[in-house]
């Protein structure tokens, strides 16, 4: 059975989950998730995982993220053909909705702002020298204001809270955490229209939500390509990068669902930082303690290549791994030949953010929840994304190659 056709076969499974939580919300009864949606009880977890003391204990539990509707809905969208030009995938829509923005059109000059998460890792570092470029592309912007909140919700709730008093034409948000950022969010809302975009918020007030398909399609993606490359009952090491975070939360939620569905057993889930020292040495430890590690799956690419290299290392073949679209990655993926695949979060989305903010302040029609492509990278197709004169932390899906100051404004020559 091909990859596609176990995604195929779970989307008929999901969607009938879907049906029953429907119905379940219907009669009164239903659980609510994190994020205040209807969800499904997820199957059990494995049955033996590595605690960080070493010892035995029951695997991790059943994502709490789970949602069978939002489920289903991504692994649907994912298959569906965007509106718009393919040749800008930035500016395609899947299943738009649009809404009417003339109430917030606004004269020129304008001043945008950006409260950001964090430049913590190389995709939001890739992504901001991204969204740069686009706002130069955009006289009417005469000013540009951004803070970085360092990874902290309280310092990014006061950020946002300072940007309100800064006479800002528009407020563009990259929340840190899905839950803590809500509120300031929704209040954010009531003085001036905002954009969100990459995570989300538990509010649907933001004038546009933008973000490829989602953490539920990159979780289902990336775990049956290694589902289809471990034996039932094989063991996979999950290594995430931070809890709290709508779209990581998904893609865990995700993987999970499909390695209860296929018997896969997750033997450890540790999260890493971003680290790549901190990640080759959790891999190192389960290597010392369990000799087998049967796949790694990962809800981040960016620490990938520091995994594989764990494996080389003790002198083992890396076993199947996933990652993302970071050009370290993609050259050691190339050169080692390493059963891998690449589940994306384009980085174009931060050019995307810009756009909506000038469709907004223009008065321009766009979608309520901007769903973007989300493709993957395969062995097949790895050679079309590799770019050997740019730097290890350059993410090949930026929509960026022929923007004004590439390749230098991302590191390159």
């Amino acid at each position: 059975m091909t990859i596609q056709e176990r995604i195929d076969r779970t989307l008929v499974r999901v969607a009938a989950m879907a049906a029953l939580a429907t119905a379940v919300m219907a009669s009164g009864c239903s659980k609510k998730s994190s994020e205040g949606t209807p969800s499904a009880a997820p199957s059990e977890g494995p049955v033996v995982a590595l605690a960080s003391s070493g010892e035995a204990r029951s695997g991790p539990p059943p994502s709490t993220w789970f949602d069978a509707a939002a489920y289903a809905k991504q692994l649907a969208q994912a298959k569906a053909t965007p509106v718009g030009d393919a040749s800008m995938p930035w500016l395609q829509a899947i299943d738009p909705v649009y809404v009417d923005t003339s109430k917030y059109t606004k004269s020129a000059p304008w001043h945008v702002c950006f409260s950001n998460a964090s430049l913590t890792n190389p995709w939001r570092t890739a992504g901001f020298a991204t969204m740069k470029a686009e706002v130069k592309l955009h006289p009417q912007i005469a000013k540009f204001t951004v803070v970085d909140a360092g990874g902290k919700d309280e310092k990014q709730i006061a950020d946002i809270s300072d940007l309100l008093t800064q006479n800002c034409s528009i407020l563009i948000v990259a929340p840190n955490t899905t839950g803590p950022l809500t509120t300031i969010v929704d209040q954010a809302c009531k003085k001036i229209p905002v954009v969100d975009f990459d995570r989300g918020v538990r509010t649907d007030c933001p004038v546009t939500f933008i973000h490829p398909v989602g953490g539920f399609y990159y979780g289902v993606s990336s775990a049956r390509f290694i589902a289809s490359h471990v034996k039932k009952g094989g063991k996979v090491l999950v290594l995430r990068i931070l809890p709290g975070v709508d779209v990581l939360e998904h893609r865990w939620a995700g993987a999970q669902h499909v390695f209860d569905e296929e018997g896969i057993k997750v033997m450890g889930m540790e999260f890493t930082g971003s680290d790549p020292a901190k990640t080759k040495q959790i891999v190192n430890d389960y290597i010392q303690r369990f000799h087998t590690i049967d796949g790694v799956w990962m809800d981040a690419g960016d620490t990938t290549e520091a995994a594989a290299e764990a494996f080389q290392d003790a002198g083992l073949e890396v076993p199947p791994i996933d990652g993302e679209d970071n050009n370290a990655w993609l050259q050691a993926w190339e050169k080692n030949k390493w059963t891998a695949m690449s589940a994306t979060y384009p980085v174009y989305q931060w050019r995307t953010a810009i756009l909506a903010a000038v469709d907004i302040l223009s008065g321009r029609k766009l979608p309520k929840e901007w769903v973007l492509p989300q493709p993957e990278i395969t062995r097949e197709t790895l050679h079309e994304f590799i770019s050997p004169n740019l730097p290890p932390t350059f993410y090949a899906m930026c929509g960026c190659q022929k923007m004004p100051g590439f390749p230098g404004a991302w590191g390159g020559q």
